[in-house]
């Protein structure tokens, strides 16, 4: 089983051609940690979430949402606290510019009380990203669950950064060091790494990374593909695939969904094993995937069979 931790909100779409005066939204469940549990379950695998879930009209639809993709919310303690939002309008070309309503919502609010004591034996993989990361309690609560499950399961880690949310670059800097100590599997965009590090080559953040002990490491380059790096001193590189592109909302959840199905599915989901991945088949894979999700609205990630249609 996959557990994926953190962010857990309502992706509130603006319609950009409102009349004037008016803003008309399309809800929609999100949150990149649980976009990837949701891209987990549609490829095919036992997937569940970790967060505090909100009692509120949006927490029951999450619930709801994730009842219905076989999301198991076991390890989610419900909260009277609101549930956050994300204001999300869409640009000429496709991309999003956020703006986030969360004052101490709920996925904000996790502490040392709410780690689950026992994941049991089923859990495989924990999957962490994004503002629950930095922003605390939840950042150091999520921490500790991984430094305590490293020895015993597989961790993944995408920083996904989200500025608007917590504006200190030097934090963040300071949590993917942190991280990629923990994380066996550490996937990274072009933007937000040049957000981090400037013109830094993307070969040395790898470097580092597995310096510190990541197994694994890729990024991704939007339209232009995806690089991958191993710990056995092997690198590649994969061209994106052209698609009509409708939003590119989810695209980096799904690319990191992909990439742990295809480890699942080879049988890589190991620290020991993990180095030893065919580079171009697992980008090749999870380019497709990525691409399915950039040509629907929103963060619709792909089953295991679109993706197979894709790389055909």
């Amino acid at each position: 089983m996959f557990l994926s931790c953190g962010d857990a909100l309502f992706d509130m779409f603006a319609d950009r051609q409102s009349p004037l005066g008016t803003v008309a939204i399309d809800g929609r469940v999100g949150g990149s940690p649980l976009n990837v549990a949701l891209g987990l379950s549609r490829l095919g695998n036992e997937s569940a979430y970790f967060t505090l879930l909100s009692k509120d009209l949006f927490g029951r639809r999450i619930a709801e949402f994730m009842a219905a993709n076989c999301i198991s919310a076991r390890f989610c303690p419900p909260t009277d606290r609101l549930t956050t939002l994300a204001m999300v309008e869409l640009q000429a070309d496709g991309s999003a510019a956020y703006a986030f309503y969360i004052d101490g919502t709920a996925d904000r609010s996790i502490e040392l009380s709410h780690l689950p004591a026992d994941l049991g034996d089923d859990v495989q993989v924990l999957h962490l990203a994004s503002y629950s990361t930095v922003t605390e309690p939840t950042a150091s609560s999520l921490e500790a669950l991984v430094s305590r499950e490293a020895g015993r399961r597989f961790i993944s880690y995408d920083p996904n950064l989200r500025t608007m949310i917590e504006p200190d670059i030097d934090l963040w800097r300071h949590k993917v060091a942190s991280l990629s100590h923990i994380a066996h599997f550490v996937k990274a965009s072009d933007e937000d790494l040049h957000q981090l590090y400037g013109n830094r080559p993307f070969d040395a953040f790898a470097a580092d990374c597995i310096a510190a002990g990541t197994k694994l490491v890729c990024v991704t380059r939007g339209a232009s593909g995806a690089l991958a790096f191993s710990a056995d001193g092997r690198q590649t590189a994969q061209p994106g695939k052209a698609v009509s592109v409708v939003d590119t909302v989810g695209a980096g959840d799904t690319f990191q969904a992909a990439s742990l199905h295809w480890l699942g599915a080879h049988g890589l989901l190991d620290a020991d094993k993990a180095a030893s991945a065919d580079l171009d088949s697992l980008l090749r894979f999870a380019i497709a995937a990525a691409g399915v999700t950039c040509s629907r609205r929103g963060a619709d990630l792909p089953a295991l069979a679109d993706v197979e249609a894709a790389l055909n």
